[in-house]
């Protein structure tokens, strides 16, 4: 199982969670301030719980926990720099070649383009593209389907289960869950 998660809570921010898979694509849906973004910091080894245990890729160790573990987009934490471009970006997390991770991520801008010019699902996708620049076993990426219209959304959605089909888990906070998954948390 690559994330174990039994009894886990954070008090007053969410309630224990289990959680339990070995690949593919985990949804944290909720409500704005149902504790989704406070949970994916508590799985990938950021934020320390009040109750319950953890196991990420064999790992009980928050240190650990976050080398296993890689955070795509996670707003007021991985927030992007809007005059750095998206090459900026990439060579400040790690030096290249970023073709491969930026295909992956399915994102088709120059990478001179600035990310103060990119629209919400593009910000998504170099989110994602930073994240797997780490080779991470999880990939977390917090909000995906905020601002997106239907159809957006369901491209993110596609991505997001392609790249946990052949590459690490991933992990994804959401208002409403997609119709695929491999994993649920539903939080009120």
């Amino acid at each position: 199982m690559v994330i174990v998660a039994r009894g886990l809570s954070l008090d007053g921010v969410f309630p224990e969670v289990d959680l339990e898979f070995e690949r593919g694509l985990a949804v944290v849906a909720g409500p704005a301030g149902s504790g989704r973004t406070s949970l994916l910091l508590t799985l990938t080894g950021r934020m320390r719980p009040s109750g319950g245990s953890l196991l990420v890729a064999g790992h009980t160790r928050p240190r650990a926990i976050r080398r296993a573990a890689a955070l795509a987009l996670i707003d007021g934490v991985t927030d992007l720099d809007r005059s750095l471009t998206v090459r900026e970006h990439l060579r400040e997390r790690r030096g290249g070649p970023y073709g491969e991770v930026l295909e992956r991520a399915g994102l088709g801008v120059d990478e001179r383009t600035r990310a103060g010019e990119l629209d919400r699902e593009q910000h998504v996708r170099l989110g994602l593209a930073l994240a797997l620049l780490d080779r991470p076993q999880v990939i977390a990426a917090d909000n995906v389907d905020t601002g997106l219209p239907a159809g957006r959304r369901e491209a993110v959605w596609d991505l997001l289960a392609a790249i946990a089909a052949d590459g690490p888990a991933v992990i994804a906070s959401c208002v409403q869950a997609p119709a695929r998954h491999d994993a649920l948390v539903e939080l009120t």
